[in-house]
């Protein structure tokens, strides 16, 4: 059974900045481009980011351009999130996912807070 692992959230003042990471025990992330996306409260769970195999081509949806860097370290499998710059509207439930041929895969998410 695959299980991600999100971590790093917490409650930040504007302006602070978090890392978040992700991690599946068992899952060969090699294989597979993967992504962060958020649920703010009362929304719909959005992609924030994403990153391919190699990590040369990356997405990053335009309110965090400049603020968020997606990374990975194939090597130890975790996926990173370096949110700088935090802002109140940034507050949400962020998740860890990748998909293969049949499905997607999340975790639990971690909740992130901004206050203003």
């Amino acid at each position: 059974q695959v299980r991600l692992v999100e971590s790093g959230g917490g409650l930040v003042q504007a302006g602070d900045s978090l890392r978040l990471s992700c991690s599946a025990p068992g899952v060969n992330f090699n294989r597979y481009r993967m992504g962060w996306y958020r649920e703010p409260p009362g929304n719909t769970r959005d992609l924030v980011a994403s990153i391919s195999i190699g990590g040369r081509t990356n997405y990053y949806e335009d309110s965090v351009k400049g603020r968020f860097t997606i990374s990975r370290d194939n090597a130890k499998n975790m996926v990173y999130l370096q949110m700088n710059d935090l802002k109140p509207e940034d507050t949400a439930v962020y998740y860890c996912n990748f998909s293969d041929r049949l499905t997607g895969y999340w975790g639990p998410g971690t909740q992130v807070t901004v206050s203003s």
